[in-house]
């Protein structure tokens, strides 16, 4: 079923359009040898008590595990992975697949994507009509998991081919690496040609380009590896290219003093101004994930050596100063109170300079005795003391956390249940800025107004990552106590983008109806809940040789 994409958006510039002369590139690509890969679990025979006993997978590359997702698909639209086990759908499984196929869009013939939404009621298309790259990837792993990989092939070449494009903004030339946030397919009934428009940020609200697309494309890439067991996509010249340029532009040296990454405010999932301009955490652990998924892949030749090399001293330096300084806990948060200030020298424990006063009020009650978390962003004088789910979430599946430290993550969720899950999960992050700070934070944005959209609102698309988590650190419980909540309610509703309120009571006053990733986000924790195997294509185990840091500064007050 081919979806027809309306107008609503303005036409991007012409050197954004991919036309039929480019169809040889992608039918070329398209057309190479897969190797037949006898596919294995990645569990093996492995129960859930014995993942979180083990600490969760093989470690190496490709050699270890595939996750399944099966051979077959599904002829009645629902997991594969419901046929191989005794679990009962839910009801409202079917209605999901249903869904998730509506928002298909194909491009001369071949499936290439899915919309962000399919929201018929809504006057104002903007930009819902569009495939984005962050939004498509848990569409990409339920289809990956219902053992059909096609379009998540295509996927990954078209988007590759429009990296290519030249990118400008006004007058202004992006990096030759920057991923698209998204792109239209444009029907011209009159030629009877189609056209590819790809969006890099200059028809975004706030002209912000993104910087979490390249991280997604790498990770994505892996997971289609990872679960057909097919290495010949990832080993094309195209995709080290592809690879080799988005590294390009995240490890090239400056003047930066961090091994953090520097970026803008709505450079990621979080799109409109939210404070999080500098080093947010979201950022530092995507980079963090697929710096190690590219370091499985990139070849060790001679263009891939050198790449492979900075890969190596970033996530050392990286692992170190995000465990070091970006993680709070009880005795973190105690240390950080009685900090001295204006230090200078090799011997500062306090480092950033950061002033005591600046905790805020609400963190002293939040503060579990057991538990923790990632700070959303540490830079000089400055600590964002909010919690953001996503790049927690990443934390852990990337193992940029500790072990240790995602299980303080998950007792954090347990200890404030009602904070950051409520009644609909998962709040996007916590707490809500309100009144004087939202003006001066937000630009006064009528839709980042307290406990909505990015400002405080739960959004259930995050519900397969919080899944994921919950597996790896062995807490599945909490994760089918999170989808038993968001069962009672999101296909009444009609599958909101977010949900409002502190407890995520209420539907999004400005959320579209039938979001394409909180159908494809529940499916994907439905899928992973019951069949755990599924989780090898998008987890990562920790790396040994990453130094671990002491978590307590309180012993360099001794020193």
């Amino acid at each position: 079923m081919e979806l027809a994409v309306g107008g609503g958006l303005r036409r991007s510039a012409s050197h954004t359009s991919l036309s039929e002369s480019d169809d040889f590139e992608l039918t070329r690509l398209l057309s190479k040898p897969r190797i037949n890969v006898e596919r294995q679990r990645s569990f093996d025979d492995l129960s859930l008590s014995d993942v979180s006993h083990s600490g969760g997978y093989g470690r190496g590359g490709f050699d270890g595990m595939y996750s399944p997702g099966g051979g077959l698909r599904s002829l009645v639209g629902t997991p594969a992975s419901s046929a191989l086990h005794s679990f009962e759908p839910h009801p409202i499984v079917g209605d999901a697949w249903e869904a998730l196929r509506r928002s298909l869009v194909f491009f001369r013939g071949q499936p290439l994507g899915t919309v962000a939404a399919v929201d018929h009621a809504s006057e104002e298309v903007l930009n819902y009509d569009q495939v984005f790259v962050r939004d498509f990837v848990p569409s990409a792993l339920a289809f990956l998991m219902n053992g059909e990989p096609d379009i998540v092939k295509n996927f990954l070449l078209k988007t590759l081919l429009l990296q290519g494009w030249e990118k400008k903004v006004d007058r202004f030339k992006l990096g030759e690496g920057a991923m698209p946030a998204s792109f239209k397919v444009m029907h011209d009934a009159k030629k009877g040609v189609e056209t590819l428009h790809a969006d890099f940020g200059e028809s975004a609200i706030g002209r912000v380009a993104p910087v979490d697309s390249g991280f997604w494309w790498i990770i994505l890439l892996r997971a289609y590896t990872k679960t057909t067991g097919d290495m010949t996509l990832a080993e094309t010249p195209e995709c080290q290219k592809g690879m080799r340029l988005i590294l390009s532009l995240c490890l090239s040296e400056g003047f930066d003093t961090f091994p953090t990454l520097l970026c803008a405010d709505g450079c990621c999932m979080i799109d409109r101004r939210m404070g999080v301009y500098g080093y947010p955490i979201e950022i530092q652990a995507l980079f963090f994930m697929a710096l190690r998924c590219a370091l499985q892949m990139l070849k060790h030749d001679n263009e891939g050596k050198e790449f492979v090399e900075k890969i190596a001293t970033r996530l050392h330096a990286l692992s170190y100063h995000m465990r070091s300084y970006f993680w709070l806990d009880f005795q973190q948060l105690n240390d950080i109170y009685r900090y001295k200030t204006e230090e200078y020298s090799h011997t500062a424990v306090n480092k950033f300079n950061v002033i005591p006063d600046s905790i805020p009020d609400w963190l002293f009650e939040f503060m579990p005795c057991q538990g923790g978390f990632f700070v959303g962003n540490v830079s000089p004088a400055r600590m964002d003391f909010r919690w953001f789910a996503l790049g927690n979430m990443i934390a852990i599946l990337s193992s940029l956390a500790t072990p240790e430290q995602s299980v303080a993550i998950m007792d954090l969720i347990e200890e404030r249940w009602e904070e950051l899950i409520g009644e609909m999960p998962l709040k996007i992050c916590y707490p809500a800025i309100e009144n004087h700070e939202w003006r001066i934070v937000t630009g006064c944005d009528p839709k980042n107004t307290r406990w909505s959209y990015h400002n405080g609102g739960s959004w259930p698309v995050l519900l397969w990552l919080l899944t994921a988590a919950c597996i790896k650190t062995g807490r599945p419980q909490i994760a089918r106590r999170a989808i038993d909540l968001a069962e009672r309610r999101l296909l009444k509703d009609g599958w909101p983008e977010y949900y409002d309120g502190k407890l995520g009571r209420y539907v999004g006053k400005q959320a579209r109806k039938f979001q394409t990733w909180s159908i494809a986000g529940y499916l994907v924790a439905k899928m992973m809940l019951e069949d755990p195997s599924h989780l090898g294509m998008i987890s990562l185990e920790e790396d040994k040789a990453m130094l671990k840091p002491v978590l307590r500064r309180s012993a360099s007050w001794t020193n």
